[in-house]
């Protein structure tokens, strides 16, 4: 996978296991049961590897951003508590 750019300018390798733990997070926050939560973030982390395929890198404000589209995709609610719940995971 592509490098991602940290907001405060690193670099480090996409880890998706954060990525779904923030996801699952904001879907248990959601009131989606533990199977729910770990389908709807395994789904966000099919995306999101989709999404930086084919790129050399990407920032994490990138990232964040389509973490937040695909999550309204699914569940509105999640979404939200994944975008207003950044800085907690």
């Amino acid at each position: 996978m592509g490098l991602m750019i940290k907001r405060n300018g690193h670099d480090e390798e996409f880890d998706e296991r954060k990525a779904y733990a923030s996801c699952y997070a904001a879907c248990i926050n959601s009131h989606h049961g533990k199977e729910e939560s770990e389908q709807i973030a395994g789904q966000i982390i099919d995306a999101l590897k989709l999404f930086i395929a084919n790129k050399k890198e990407v920032s994490s404000d990138d990232l964040f951003r389509e973490t937040i589209r695909e999550l309204n995709k699914i569940d509105p609610e999640a979404a939200f508590m994944y975008e207003t719940h950044r800085d907690l995971s």
